[in-house]
C-alpha cells in the first residue's frame, strides 16, 4: 500500500504535542501497540533485524525490510514511520532509492542516522530523500538522528554545541525533526530544545525525564527504541526456561495474562 499523504499530515501534526512511540518490530507487535493506544507506529531497526535473525547495523536486506513494513502497514490504521538506519546505503542516491521503496509500501516517516559517517554525507542523504519524497507527493517526516551523544562523537563538554551545529544544517537540508539518542539530563535536553527549532525526539533510557517534565521541557517525541522488544523477549525466554524445567502447564497458562482476540485484531 503506497504511503497516504493524509497519514503524513497526521504524523507531522502529532508532533504538536508529545508523541510517545513504543517501537514495533513486526505486524503482530505493531497491531498490539496500536491496540494499546499508540497514535502512530514506529519501528526499531535493531528490533526488526533481530526479529528476522539479522544483526543491526545495515545488515538487514532492504527487500526484507520493505516486506516487514508492508505487513505492518496492512494491519494498522495509524501512520507508520520506519527506522531506516543510514538509508541502508553509503551514498545519497542509494539511500533515496531505498527510502522510496519504504514509501511505496506505506511509510510516511523515517529515522535517518548519521552514526560515524561524515556529517556532510548525512546532509546529502537528507536532501536526496526529501527530493525523492516530494517527487512521489509525500511530505515525509524525516526524523534526522545524530549520534553525537550516543556514540560520543565529541568530548562531553562539546556535545550540546555540536548537536546544535548539526541540527541547524539538518534542518536546512530538509529534515522535519531532530533525534538525539543518548541525551537524558533535563539541562541538556532544554538546551537542545531552545537552541534549535526542529521537534526534538529523545530515546527512552534510565534518567530520561517522565512525560510531564518532557512536555515542560518542550520535547515533542520519545521513542522506546529496543526496550519493548527486549521486554517481550525477556518474558518469552523466562517462560521457556520455566517450562523446560518443570513442564508446568498451569504456570505457563497464567503467563498468558488476558490476551486480545488476535484473530479479530488481524481481521479473522
Amino acid at each position: 500500500m503506497p504511503a497516504r499523504p493524509a497519514d503524513a499530515k497526521t504524523l507531522h501534526a502529532l508532533h504538536d504535542e508529545l508523541l510517545i512511540l513504543p517501537n514495533a518490530w513486526d505486524a503482530a507487535s505493531a497491531r498490539v501497540i496500536q491496540d494499546a493506544g499508540a497514535k502512530a507506529i514506529a519501528t526499531s531497526s535493531a528490533a526488526v533485524a533481530w526479529a528476522h535473525g539479522f544483526a543491526d547495523g545495515h545488515h538487514f536486506p532492504i527487500e526484507k525490510l520493505t516486506t516487514a513494513l508492508d505487513d505492518i502497514v496492512r494491519v494498522v490504521s495509524v501512520p507508520v514511520t520506519c527506522d531506516a538506519e543510514g538509508g541502508y546505503a553509503d551514498d545519497a542516491a542509494g539511500a533515496a532509492k531505498n527510502v522510496t521503496a519504504l514509501i511505496d509500501v506505506g511509510a510516511v516517516g523515517i529515522n535517518l542516522e548519521d552514526g560515524r559517517e561524515p556529517h556532510e554525507t548525512h546532509l546529502k542523504k537528507i536532501e536526496a530523500i526529501r527530493n525523492a519524497a516530494e517527487r512521489v507527493g509525500v511530505n515525509l517526516f524525516i526524523n534526522a538522528r545524530t549520534d553525537v551523544y550516543l556514540k560520543q562523537l565529541v568530548p562531553a563538554e562539546q556535545a550540546i554545541e555540536e548537536t546544535l551545529r548539526r541540527a541547524r544544517a539538518i534542518k536546512e537540508a530538509g529534515a522535519s525533526g531532530l533525534f538525539v539518542p543518548g541525551v537524558f539530563t533535563a539541562a541538556d535536553i532544554e538546551a537542545i530544545v531552545r537552541g534549535q527549532s526542529l521537534p526534538l525526539n529523545v530515546m527512552a533510557r534510565p534518567g530520561v525525564p517522565k512525560k510531564a517534565e518532557l512536555k515542560s521541557l518542550g520535547v515533542k517525541r520519545i521513542s522506546a527504541a529496543t526496550s519493548i522488544f527486549n521486554a517481550a523477549l525477556a518474558g518469552a525466554r523466562e517462560a521457556a526456561v520455566d517450562f523446560l524445567a518443570d513442564a508446568d502447564s498451569d504456570t505457563l497458562w497464567q503467563r498468558r495474562g488476558s490476551p486480545p482476540d488476535y484473530n479479530k485484531l488481524f481481521g479473522g
